[in-house]
């Protein structure tokens, strides 16, 4: 994994880097797309891709030993990330890690295996990894970092007790977390999970606070578009702040 390529987007000479991994069966191309919904252009953004598209080949609930060596693996590759990052200059409180998914479990994970006072991190719809009653080490390393924590009620592949336990450790390490688990949310990266990863993203880049963040047009009236089609279409349209 250590020798894929990397995707990156923005400034090399940025003021805050940020790492986002995919999700199994997800690309680093697809975490591009959410980065550029979040209009940050100043904002230096890297994906890091899985060989084969996963990161580990079990369910992140499974019992450990089932998952390597590729966990270890992936950890270290995040790691290597983050730490190429760091020789370009990125002070660990300029970098934020996150991801979707099986990404968002590695940076979770990550979190309280090497624990860093990051700028922040970005778990959508994740959890720490490892079977039911896994004791999990919460050394008061996060010192406040702000940590963006989602789930859903209804997500197949993330139960919400897993995300409540996760908030449970990082809180304990010291995180200052914003937790959303949604009622009836698919397995995605929704609309408001876009918007409060901007929030923490505009504000730790310098940029002023936004009172409302929505989708940009399109609208029927604008868009040129059908109205048929404008629901879709404002699903995937950029964030715009007001």
């Amino acid at each position: 994994m250590a020798g894929e390529p990397l995707l990156q987007l923005g400034p090399a000479d940025a003021a805050l880097a940020v790492v986002l991994v995919h999700g199994r069966n997800r690309t680093p191309e697809e975490m591009a797309g959410l980065a550029r919904r979040l209009d940050l252009p100043e904002v230096r953004f890297v994906f890091p891709r899985a060989s084969g598209g996963s990161w580990y080949p079990k369910g992140f609930m499974a019992p450990l030993a089932e998952n390597e060596p590729a966990l270890g693996e992936a950890l270290r590759t995040v790691a290597s990330v983050v730490e190429g990052l760091t020789s370009q200059g990125f002070a660990a409180d300029r970098i934020v890690i996150g991801g979707f998914s099986q990404g968002a479990c590695l940076t979770a994970e990550l979190l309280v295996r090497q624990p860093r006072r990051y700028g922040g991190a970005i778990v959508w719809t994740g959890g720490l990894i490892g079977p039911p009653g896994t004791a999990w080490p919460s050394p008061p390393a996060l010192c406040g970092m702000p940590v963006l924590l989602t789930g859903s009620l209804v997500d197949e592949w993330v139960p919400a007790e897993r995300v409540r336990a996760t908030e449970t450790v990082l809180r304990a390490a010291g995180a200052a977390l914003e937790v959303e688990v949604f009622p009836d949310r698919p397995h995605e990266v929704s609309l408001p999970e876009l918007a409060a990863a901007r929030r923490m993203l505009a504000g730790l880049a310098g940029r002023g606070l936004c009172a409302v963040v929505r989708p940009c047009n399109p609208d029927p009236a604008r868009s040129g578009l059908p109205p048929n089609k404008v629901k879709g279409a404002r699903s995937r349209a950029p964030l715009c702040c007001d």
